[in-house]
């Protein structure tokens, strides 16, 4: 199921509480399509962090269709909220599309890019593909986010719905995007790979992998 890329969502001024920033820029993952108003994982990952005393303004920049192209188109929007850290979860309708897989990691290579040279921490979201799209092409989409996870030495959770398999109502009737129940279970999983974020940044040379 593809979407149509919608514009981007307007960009919010840091907050007079001068709260650092985190942005979770994605796409209908990230922005909670077939969801209510809070719903999606950014709402409940902005929960989780009040609740452990971490005191962030999580900003939702999610656009629903968005390929990496389209992210690049939007970056300045993200760069212009002098960002802490941003959660990067681009590339699943790259690979819906059967778009070229060099094209999708040069994309994702220049928004990290852009992020570090903005000293933001990054925390890199992956996701896979149905089956019916080929073991090979499968294999070398999977390895865009090992790979400049590794390359530009920052935190990767290689497989964002790794915590929804074989749990029962956390997709929605679609088959893609996930559910309340799924996208909490989602925020669960980015909030561990932030922790080191959030406490006292990545080691340096390194890349955490969750």
């Amino acid at each position: 199921m593809l979407l149509p890329a919608a514009r981007p969502l307007p960009a919010h001024d840091r907050p007079i509480s001068g709260r650092p920033i985190l942005v979770c820029f994605g796409d209908s993952i990230t922005a909670g399509y077939g969801l209510r108003e809070g719903q999606a994982y950014p709402d409940f990952l902005e929960k989780m962090l009040d609740a452990q005393g971490y005191e962030y303004k999580v900003v939702n920049q999610g656009t629903s269709g968005a390929t990496t192209k389209d992210a690049l188109a939007t970056l300045p929007y993200v760069l212009r909220l002098h960002p802490a850290i941003v959660i990067v979860e681009f590339g699943g309708n790259d690979g819906l599309r059967g778009l070229p897989v060099a094209q999708t990691r040069n994309n994702l290579d220049r928004i990290l890019t852009a992020l570090q040279n903005a000293h933001a921490g990054i925390l890199l979201a992956g996701i896979t593909l149905p089956p019916d799209y080929g073991q090979d092409y499968i294999r070398s989409f999977d390895a865009i986010f090992h790979d400049l996870a590794a390359a530009h030495h920052v935190a990767v959770v290689p497989m964002l719905y790794v915590g929804l398999v074989n749990v029962p109502g956390t997709i929605q009737n679609d088959g893609i995007h996930p559910t309340a129940k799924g996208s909490a279970i989602i925020a669960g999983t980015l909030f561990r790979a932030l922790k080191p974020l959030l406490r006292k940044g990545l080691p340096e040379g390194s890349a955490a992998k969750y």
